[in-house]
């Protein structure tokens, strides 16, 4: 398994993940976060790779210098095998590496699920963050 940015050619891949693993609503504002984090930082986006198969990706972002995980998800074949936390940690990585204040996740009705996933990745509840901020990649845009 490889973890990588994501690129334009895996749009199709990713989508298809989003749809089979994820709800209808939570895929909706999922898609609409990620069109929004690519147009801004296409290098907070990763990809799980198994051979040729995307098997799972990250969103993450950050907002007023704190890093955020938005969103995770793996395909269902392929969870419980460690491909959450490469991508977690993959993220931090990116995180660090942009001198972040601090690393949270961004916890809604959608990913309450997958909590025990960052967990095991070694946060805990402080470093959860259920605020009503909104973060930039998800809230509306005034027209």
């Amino acid at each position: 398994m490889h973890v990588r940015s994501f690129q334009l050619g895996d749009t199709s891949s990713v989508t298809t993940l989003l749809q089979d693993v994820l709800s209808e609503t939570c895929y909706e504002e999922t898609m609409e976060a990620f069109a929004r984090q690519l147009s801004w930082d296409t290098e907070l986006v990763l990809i799980a790779q198994e051979e040729s198969q995307i098997v799972g990706m990250i969103i993450g972002t950050i907002d007023n210098n704190n890093g955020y995980y938005y969103r995770i998800a793996v395909a269902t074949e392929y969870q419980r095998k460690g491909i959450g936390k490469a991508l977690i940690e993959a993220m931090k990585q990116r995180f660090l590496h942009r001198n972040v204040n601090k690393i949270m996740v961004t916890v809604d009705v959608h990913n309450e699920m997958v909590l025990p996933v960052y967990e095991s990745a070694g946060y805990n509840t402080s470093d959860f963050s259920r605020a009503a901020h909104r973060l930039s990649i998800v809230k509306k845009v005034s027209v």
